[in-house]
């Protein structure tokens, strides 16, 4: 049936697939490899514009829908009790995710018990998720960690982590993140990382 400004009936056509073939190996993870160019690909496609515009609604919205002490950690910079947290001694493998995003930022296999009661990661999954500020709050020159995409507070990251592991420790309130384990990732749209436990 024919409408609106065409005359004839909009049809689909339906064919047989054809071969897949797998783009060249420089061009895998290309976000990865040369940020430089993908950032200025992103924006002069316009489809960073895009994706702001509609981002930064459904983040209101999501912002409204978090607890007290997520709102408090994540949009006031605040820190929530060592040892009395829902992650610090989470050993269950998966993947930790922004609270307001949903973008990757830890995994759980970068994971280790720093004993402070806190989370504490060597690396996040994907360093381009993060930003970096110093902090001078309470008397003391720290390394603030933001997440890049919700601009939330995260943590700290400070130099006493693991040497053999690059000596960083990623020092991250529970309230910032979501856990997602191994066992639900494919389910909830995160099989992309699932080579991470392989």
């Amino acid at each position: 049936m024919a409408s609106g400004r065409f005359s004839k009936p909009i049809v689909t056509s339906i064919v047989p697939a054809k071969p897949f073939y797998r783009a060249e190996e420089q061009h895998q993870h290309y976000y990865k490899k040369q940020p430089f160019h993908y950032r200025l690909y992103k924006k002069g496609s316009g489809r960073e514009a895009f994706l702001q515009k509609h981002w930064q609604h459904n983040r209101e919205e999501r912002i409204k829908n978090l607890s007290a002490i997520q709102y408090n950690v994540t949009q006031e910079n605040g820190t929530e009790p060592p040892f009395q947290n829902e992650y610090w001694d989470n050993k269950e493998e998966g993947i930790y995710v922004d609270i307001i995003s949903g973008k990757v930022l830890f995994s759980s296999k970068d994971k280790f018990d720093a004993g402070c009661g806190w989370p504490s990661f060597t690396k996040p999954v994907d360093q381009f998720e993060i930003t970096e500020n110093t902090d001078t709050s309470h008397g003391m020159v720290r390394t603030e960690i933001r997440s890049k995409a919700a601009n939330s507070h995260l943590g700290h990251v400070f130099e006493d982590g693991p040497k053999e592991e690059g000596g960083l420790r990623y020092c991250i309130n529970s309230a910032a993140l979501r856990f997602i384990p191994k066992t639900e990732m494919q389910a909830k749209g995160y099989e992309n990382y699932l080579y991470l436990f392989k």
